[in-house]
Formats: structure tokens, sequence, C-alpha cells
């Protein structure tokens, strides 16, 4: 039996046997299942990667480190030009775009892409994180299942939910965080029939990370410093600090990838990154690879591990100079994770982000305990907290980084500071920066799911499915009696649009205009097209405007037709009737 045989018996006995309900329930669980699968995948091979050069090379690590990051680059821009052949693209925003643009439908060969591209560059020290390519090849894979079995687009964005869901479960071992990131940052709605399957994919995904890895996590934590009230003025310092840090980061990966886009060739943005990473290395060893690891030294208290070894290591007795490191991974740490992406590198930006943050909480922690002014306060809980805020400022997720904390720490008792430092980011970071990392490109573009029906609506449909094409065509120098044989005769429309012969569009010409004269047959051969026609009240740029934009222009000018323009170019018109009955559809399909 061939495989698409096989295919269609499944199908067959799908639709007799198994409700829509039911097997989207089935669907989620596989998907969890397999978004399992590929976190722990990515993960091994990146290990894999890491335990190679460990064992392989014999030169000293203080000597080689800082060279690595760049040969991982080399070896993902030979890999992308040579094999596949095309830009490493950025893991959720393009997923986020095939959502809004391509009906959820993601090519296969983003499955495999990220399992080789994201080790190579994390395995060889770049300071990016495995978490956003693992969501990105478990969405390759969920859109493919659904493609596969004829979902429609909306199940299809559910599933694909539940693939970065599960891929969030599998990786941090935190199920209830991964459903609210889906939402939150997938802006699916909050309702029982997106849930459950959400909930179903978290669940499996958290059990095959178990079978595979055992019961092992990231941060082997446990809160023994609980809340207490005289700290709330500081966990609000802290809040405050991680919003300021949530907008440097923002600002400094979007201005980092302006300088690199000044280069010309991936060659010299190669070179230029390369060296920018060194450097960075050389000086502060922390910024090699995801940085787990330095986390966990801080969650431990043993700062003087997870500074390493630099080049200021006979200073590090001063607690100030300690202090001064980790600001500069705080600092640094969003650069040297731009750098590794705009210099060719392949991964994700929430590892970093919780890097960052963590430094950032110790450092505010430190501060306090040795101002000189008696107070103490627990650096393990603002190190977490640090976290926290940085997830919820960069991200615009404070749900995400409440709820992914609580369940890091096996429990609720930080629930309270989170709340207050988590809210405090949100408020300061999404009043200075309306759209994340994630966003602001396809805001850009009108490409952005929101949470908002009515621009959601707008987002998901297409400029092409409105235009209408069946207007006869009227050339400036065309007589009146050749216009009203040729097309007013012909039409069934009182619109008609006037092109040149390069099909520019000069003028649109109104049956009313010419409706008391055009049985004057004195007139038929003395007078033009061109004498009647008039310029339209406005256009539609087929490259430029969004739907949104559309909709607007309709409601600000006050007409029913207006023409599409592309590239010059007249296309056709969208009337006002067509494109509100074609938004009310939508509507219907988005909500139901």
């Amino acid at each position: 039996m061939t495989t698409q045989a096989f295919i269609k018996r499944i199908l067959i006995l799908r639709y007799k046997y198994i409700s829509q309900k039911n097997f989207v329930f089935l669907l989620s669980m596989l998907i969890g299942l397999l978004a399992g699968l590929v976190s722990v995948t990515i993960k091994n091979i990146t290990f894999g990667i890491e335990w190679l050069l460990e064992k392989v090379i014999v030169w000293s690590q203080n000597s080689i480190y800082f060279i690595l990051p760049v040969i991982g680059i080399w070896l993902v821009y030979l890999f992308m030009k040579y094999v596949a052949k095309k830009p490493v693209e950025h893991a959720i925003p393009s997923i986020l775009f095939s959502l809004s643009k391509k009906n959820g439908l993601i090519k296969p060969s983003k499955i495999y892409l990220p399992l080789i591209t994201a080790p190579l560059t994390v395995g060889f020290g770049g300071s990016v994180g495995l978490l956003g390519p693992a969501i990105a090849s478990a969405s390759a894979i969920s859109s493919n299942i659904g493609q596969l079995f004829h979902i429609d687009r909306k199940t299809r964005t559910l599933l694909i939910g539940c693939a970065a869901a599960g891929a969030i479960a599998s990786i941090f071992k935190s199920p209830i965080a991964a459903i609210i990131f889906a939402i939150e940052v997938f802006s699916l709605d909050l309702t029982f029939a997106s849930l459950l399957p959400l909930l179903i994919a978290s669940v499996s995904s958290v059990l095959t990370s178990y079978f595979f890895l055992g019961d092992g996590v990231l941060f082997n934590f446990n809160v023994s410093d609980k809340f207490l009230l005289k700290d709330t003025l500081f966990y609000i310092v802290l809040g405050i600090g991680t919003g300021i840090a949530s907008i440097y980061f923002s600002k400094i990966y979007f201005s980092t990838y302006a300088f690199f886009n000044r280069f010309k060739t991936n060659g010299q943005k190669l070179i230029v990154g390369g060296l920018a990473i060194g450097v960075m290395l050389y000086f502060i060893p922390p910024l090699y690879g995801e940085g787990f690891g330095f986390i966990n030294d801080l969650l431990d208290g043993n700062h003087l591990h997870a500074l390493g070894h630099t080049p200021f290591d006979k200073y590090l007795g001063n607690i100030w100079v300690i202090i001064a490191l980790l600001i500069g991974i705080t600092i640094f740490k969003a650069v040297a994770m731009t750098t590794t992406f705009a210099a060719g590198g392949s991964g994700g930006i929430i590892i970093p982000t919780m890097v960052m943050g963590s430094a950032l909480g110790n450092v505010v922690a430190k501060i306090i305990n040795n101002v000189g002014l008696n107070f103490h306060v627990s650096e393990a809980n603002f190190t977490l907290i640090g976290m926290a805020g940085l997830i919820s400022g960069v991200l615009h997720a404070p749900l995400t980084a409440i709820f992914l904390i609580a369940e890091i720490t096996g429990g609720y008792e930080l629930f309270v500071p989170l709340m207050i430092t988590v809210s405090m980011s949100f408020i300061i970071t999404r009043n200075a920066v309306e759209h994340t990392i994630y966003t602001k490109e396809l805001a850009e573009k009108g490409a952005l799911l929101t949470h908002d029906k009515d621009h959601s609506v707008l987002t998901l449909m297409t400029l092409d499915s409105v235009i209408e094409k069946d207007f006869i065509a009227l050339h400036p120098d065309m007589s009146l009696g050749d216009m009203l044989h040729k097309g007013v005769a012909k039409s069934n429309r009182n619109l008609f649009p006037v092109i040149d012969e390069n099909k520019h569009l000069v003028g649109i010409l109104l049956l009313d205009d010419i409706r008391n004269i055009m049985f004057d047959q004195s007139l038929y051969h003395s007078t033009s097209v061109e004498t009647f026609m008039q310029m339209p009240p406005g256009f539609i740029d087929y490259n430029h405007d969004s739907m949104k934009q559309v909709m607007q222009k309709f409601q600000d000018l006050g007409v029913w037709n207006l023409p599409v323009i592309k590239n010059g170019i007249y296309m056709g018109f969208v009337s006002k009737s067509k494109l509100l009955t074609a938004y009310r559809r939508e509507l219907i399909n988005f909500t139901t």
C-alpha cells in the first residue's frame, strides 16, 4: 500500500468514526509528543557538539573558546548557502508571518533546518538559545501534519500553538507556562476549545521529556527565602530596572541589525561579527553559549564560578568588581546575542533574555546587600525574579514570565514579588516599546495577529480576494461614440477606468457624468473620454497598503470604489460592498 493510499484510508476512517473535536485532541497529543522529541533531539545534538569540542580540541579553553562561535557561524553560513540555498530565518517571527499571511502553511524544510543550524551555532558557543529553533521545528511538523489531514486554517493555527507549547513544556518542564506562552505570543483565544488541546500537547510533551531525559530540570532550585513585606520596595526597584533593561534589549537588537545591514555581503558580516564576538567572549566568558550554567551558578550563590576566568581574576576579591562584571554581562548579553544573529547564526532570544535578567537581578540584590545600609535580600530570589522581569518586558508576556518562574521553583512562594516586578517591567516597556522583537517588523508590514479580533480579521484578509477585475477599461483618446458602443453597452458597471497605452491609470469615468449627453449623437465624434474623465478620489497601493489601511481609506474618503495600483499599473477596483462582505465572512470563520 502506498503512503497516499494509507493516508486516504485513515482520512476515510477519521470522517466515519472520529468527530472533529476528538480528532483535534488526538492530533494535539501527537504534536505534543513530536514537539518533545524535537526538543530532546535539538538539545542532544547540541550537547554532542559541545562534548566533541571538549574531547577533540587539545588546546586549553582560554586559548580557543572565543574563536569557536565564529567557526559555528561560518559552518551555518556554508550550510545555508550551498545546501539549503536560503537565508537563515528567525524562528518565531517566521511562524507568526505564516499564521497571518500563509494560512499557517510552513514548508517541510523548516522541520530539519533548525535542527542543524541552531546546534551548530549554540554548540560552538554562539550567545543564543535553542528554544526558538525548537518551536520553529515543532511548528513546521504541526503545520505539515495539518496539511496531510486536510485541517482547516483555524485548527492548523491552534495546532501550531500546541507545538510551541509542547516545545516549551519539554525544555522547562513547565506545562502551564507553555500554555500561557502560546496564548500570549500566538494570540490564541482563551476558550475551552483551545485550552484543552494546548493542555494535552503540553502534558504529552513533558512526559516525552521525562521518558528520554529523566526528572532532571534546567534549574535545580527550591525557594528557601520567602517573600517579606519589607522587601516590596526593592522588588519595585527591580521591576523598574528590568523594564529599562527590556527597552535597552529591544533598542540594541534593532540598532545592531541596522549596523550590520550596512555591509554589502554576508562574508563581511561574518568577519566583523566574528571579531566582535571574540572580543566580547575574551573579556566576558559567561557570554559563551546559552548560559544555563551561568544562571545555575548564580542561583547556587557561586558567582565566582559563574564569571569563570577573566582578565580581572586578581580583582575578584572586591565585591564591586564582581558587580561591575555582572553589569557587563547584563549589558553585553544583548549585544552578543544580536551580533550572533546578524553575523549569520541561528537561535532564539528567550534563553539570552533569561541570562540577562538573572545577571541584572543578582546585581540589584548585591548592591542592596553591600551598599552599607544594613539591608539584606535573597540574591537567589532576585536572580529568579530578574529573569521574569526581562521575559515580561522583552516578550510582552507577563503571565508567561510569572508562571514559568513559579513552575521552575516548584511552588508559588514568590508569586507576590513576581507579580510586582513583572507588572512594573511590563507597564514600563509596553509604554515605551509598542512591539516586541518578534512583532515589530510584522506590525510594520500589516501582518501581525493580535488579540484584537477586528485587527486580526483584517490581517488575515488578502487584497487579492476582494479585487474586482471585470471593469471595461477605456482610453483617454477614445471618442464618446466608441466609448458608448465598446464600453457602456457591454458593461453592467457604472464606473470605467481610463488607462493609457502603458496600462497606467490616468482617470476614471462615471456613467452619471455622461448620462445627460450620452444620446446626443452630435457629440459622438467631437468629444473624447478625456473630456469627461476625472481623477479618482484616492487609490489603493497593492504593494504597501494593508487591509486595515484599505478599510480606513474607504472610511475617510466616503467612496464606494477605489482603484488598485501595483507598481504604477492598474490592477482593478475594490468595492466597499465586497470588502464588507469578505470581512463579515472572515469574521464568522475566525470566531466560530
